[in-house]
């Protein structure tokens, strides 16, 4: 029996007949925060929390998708001419659907049935989970060559134009090219990657906050457009400039004054975070885990101070973490305003730290915080 027979036999009972099942994963970011959208550099692991679907083609051009989460099921035509998102968790597989015929692909019906063990609202990317296991599922369904980068784009689309956030890719991308026990490296330009081998003298610790603020959403668009008048204001002293990616922390100490005070600080941090990731990825190659966790914890001082996007709750996390022997970094994972901590923490002191900072959180918050040791996991695929 394999771990989700009971969904396949769930799929019997509501749709009947044989399905397929296949898997997309959350993930967790180790440091690069908001510089996808600026054409950054970030530096995720796939979780081995996934989103599942069961599913199985159907005659007509029409998609049947079923949530266990949400105990409702839905129903879309494929060629709808003028598609309306309806503003719930249906628009994430609905979106990828339409992104993928618009990219040239044939789609045929579809019955899907969906689980999924990714935390909603934690910073562990669940929405692009659902968005590339819909968009995974779609395409072997209907026969068709599944290009895992050209996925993610489409997912990336589908959360942008028909969801309305205007995320980058690094989630998309990395649910679609995780690899176990390995985080990735992505140029959010290129889209080029390496993967690297995590050490295995530390682990990878998520703890979950249990708060989610609800201005998530319109805080993350507007610190996109912030960013962007940024990068406005600076191509006039600074014309070959695209995004945030091509400044340096040398050309805002020396054209900080063509921004106002909250967008320079906005800049600073995307600029800033971008050689974070890249001295990060050096270190954690090297063997360099101190390394690793200093600049976690500078990482989340920028979020924090220069990009304004922690909450109490938070930082209440991550100075508790500081204060645990054999914790080497901890920072904000995820978009803000609520959600996850990433923790970087010596073998031995696992228990240590989940113990101490639980009862602490606890205690200061009244909220009793979840961990997740998390092992990096592979990317989407067929899953039986």
């Amino acid at each position: 029996m394999g771990a989700r027979d009971p969904l396949i036999e769930r799929f019997r009972q509501e749709f009947g007949g044989e399905a397929r099942l296949y898997r997309a994963p959350g993930r967790v970011n180790l440091i690069g925060e908001h510089t996808d959208y600026n054409d950054g550099f970030v530096l995720p692991a796939a979780l081995q929390q996934c989103t599942w679907i069961a599913a199985a083609a159907r005659p007509e051009p029409r998609l049947r998708i079923s949530s266990l989460r949400a105990a409702e099921t839905l129903e879309f035509a494929l060629d709808d001419p003028n598609p309306h998102p309806r503003r719930d968790w249906s628009d994430y597989v609905r979106g990828v659907a339409i992104m993928l015929q618009r990219d040239g692909h044939r789609l045929t019906g579809a019955d899907m049935l969906i689980d999924s063990d990714v935390p909603v609202g934690s910073g562990l990317s669940s929405s692009a989970a659902l968005e590339v296991a819909s968009g995974f599922t779609l395409l072997d369904g209907a026969g068709r060559a599944i290009d895992l980068t050209r996925l993610a784009l489409c997912c990336q689309r589908a959360e942008n134009e028909f969801v309305g956030m205007r995320c980058g890719v690094m989630d998309q991308f990395a649910s679609c090219r995780g690899a176990a026990d390995r985080v990735l490296l992505l140029d959010c330009r290129s889209l080029e990657f390496r993967l690297s081998p995590v050490d295995p003298s530390v682990r990878l610790v998520i703890c979950n906050s249990m708060v989610h603020h609800e201005l998530a959403g319109s805080e993350y668009n507007r610190r996109r457009e912030q960013c962007e008048e940024g990068v406005a204001r600076l191509k006039a002293v600074l014309p070959d400039i695209r995004a945030l990616r091509d400044v340096t922390a040398a050309d805002l100490d020396r054209h900080g004054a063509l921004l106002s005070e909250l967008v320079l600080r906005r800049c600073r941090h995307v600029v800033t975070e971008n050689d974070r990731v890249l001295l990060a990825a050096a270190a954690l190659e090297a063997g360099q885990v101190g390394e690793v966790g200093r600049l976690m914890n500078a990482s989340h001082a920028s979020m924090r101070d220069d990009y304004e996007i922690s909450c109490r709750e938070i930082d209440i996390l991550v100075e508790l973490a500081g204060r645990v022997e054999g914790v080497l970094g901890a920072r904000m994972t995820g978009g803000g305003f609520g959600g996850c901590t990433i923790n970087l923490v010596r073998v031995d002191a696992v228990d240590r730290f989940a113990d101490a900072v639980g009862q602490a959180y606890k205690q200061a918050t009244g909220i009793t915080p979840q961990f997740l040791v998390c092992r990096p996991g592979a990317g989407a695929g067929v899953a039986n």
